[in-house]
């Protein structure tokens, strides 16, 4: 199966199961489109009818070379994964990492949060020391011979527990040598309770930070506000840029949701890159389809072009020594995720789970509060097993609609709750969210054809 399609200028061909990505001339971009369905002669006529100025012996050269490109694996290369799927995702040994919901309440109440402000459809809670102290011994004790365990700091609004985030990372600290484990912190923050003392901890233990701003000023606070029906920009920019001036060379992202009420956020994502954010995430929003900012059919032409735009946008401020990474542009081509990874996805459900206050278990944080996923506890375990049975089904393979998606082998088959969410099935298929994927996936392959033929 290929791919092509044409983007700033560049014939691009993608081979979907060896990986290869071709940059092309508009002769060869021709040629291969007719490779498979068309003889010599054919292709022949319809080149050089086509084509001014080309000779028959320069059109046989190339299909010659198209012919050894498919000889060497590199175009139209079989499917040898379909019957892997099941197998390697039986084969994951243990859970690697845990969502901990610290704090199912928050000092936002933003219109669009999945959450229900925090409170995940139930009653506000924040985690005790002791119900994560379980959770970080559940994880060890269930990671069978992983040695890197990863742990995000979750809510609502994490910051609302910090004293019990600091005790259960000291905690880890304290106990991971012994059992051979690194474990690795991730924090989500709205920014709002930011101080130096926050800063200086995330900086010295959290490996990665994701810090939540939607952009522009009058972006953001049309639906980040505070109870008291306040925007929260003012107050959470500045932090922002100190935590992530003393930050150095640390990971963290700045992570933003667009809606039906900012398509053009391109413009967000450059403001944002003008205050000084370099690690850049910006999401599209997932609603009911009533809600007033969310996302239309309409919509995706705009939002193409604006992926567009922010491809283009990248390249020339690279080129101008002022670059900033954007989240679903990140991909390489020549040591990327491993053919696992690509078949059998990001593992909710199976080797990540999300913990609430309480200990509950659930595939991952968007499942949360929906008593049919529930799936044990931090003390007895795994319970429901038909539930993780289910989801190491969720693999790139198990979903039909997928067959003959060119992108299947980056996305891994996609998010299993946007699926839940958008057709009531784990293994279904949310549109809506493939055709954004896919257009990403041609900007992000631009930008690396586009580099290694600059040079």
């Amino acid at each position: 199966m290929i791919h092509q399609y044409k983007l700033n200028g560049h014939n691009i061909v993608i081979d979907t199961y060896s990986g290869s990505v071709h940059a092309v001339d508009d002769v060869a971009y021709d040629v291969i489109s007719m490779f498979e369905t068309a003889d010599k002669d054919e292709i022949i006529k319809k080149i050089s009818e086509k084509h001014q100025n080309i000779t028959d012996g320069d059109i046989l050269k190339c299909i010659d070379d198209v012919a050894e490109l498919k000889a060497s694996g590199q175009l139209f290369s079989e499917d040898i994964y379909a019957d892997k799927a099941d197998v390697l995702k039986n084969k994951n040994s243990g859970i690697k990492a845990l969502c901990l919901h610290v704090a199912h309440t928050c000092n936002l109440n933003c219109s669009y949060c999945f959450a229900a402000q925090g409170k995940y459809q139930g009653e506000r809670a924040l985690m005790s020391f002791e119900v994560g102290k379980r959770a970080l011994d559940f994880l060890i004790e269930n990671s069978g011979n992983r040695k890197n365990l990863e742990v995000d700091f979750f809510g609502g609004e994490p910051l609302m527990n910090f004293d019990v985030v600091k005790k259960l990372v000291e905690y880890a600290r304290s106990i991971e040598k012994e059992h051979s484990k690194n474990f690795r912190f991730t924090l989500t923050t709205n920014g709002v309770l930011i101080d130096d003392d926050v800063i200086d901890f995330c900086n010295r233990e959290m490996n990665n930070v994701v810090l939540s701003l939607d952009g522009r000023k009058e972006v953001h606070d049309r639906l980040r506000k505070d109870y008291k029906g306040n925007g929260s920009y003012d107050l959470i920019v500045p932090k922002f840029q100190k935590f992530v001036e003393k930050r150095g060379d640390k990971s963290y992202y700045i992570r933003g949701t667009y809606t039906h009420k900012n398509t053009d956020f391109t413009n967000d994502i450059f403001h944002m890159a003008d205050l000084g954010f370099k690690e850049l995430s910006m999401e599209p929003v997932v609603c009911a389809p009533g809600e007033e900012y969310a996302l239309t059919e309409d919509d995706l032409p705009v939002l193409f072009k604006q992926y567009e735009i922010l491809a283009k946008e990248m390249l020339k401020r690279d080129s101008e020594n002022r670059g900033f990474t954007f989240y679903h542009y990140m991909i390489d081509l020549s040591n990327g995720p491993c053919i696992y990874k690509r078949i059998s996805g990001c593992g909710s459900g199976t080797e990540y789970l999300a913990v609430t206050p309480w200990g509950e278990l659930f595939p991952c944080h968007q499942f949360v509060g929906d008593e049919k996923y529930s799936m044990g506890n931090i003390y007895d375990g795994v319970t429901n097993t038909k539930m993780r049975d289910r989801f190491k089904k969720c693999n790139v393979y198990s979903r039909p609609e997928c067959a003959d998606c060119w992108a299947k082998l980056y996305c891994s088959g996609g998010c299993a709750a946007n699926a839940y969410h958008a057709t009531g099935d784990i293994l279904g298929v949310y549109d809506y969210g493939c055709k954004l994927f896919k257009k990403r996936m041609e900007c992000a392959i631009m930008m690396q054809v586009d580099k290694a033929l600059k040079g």
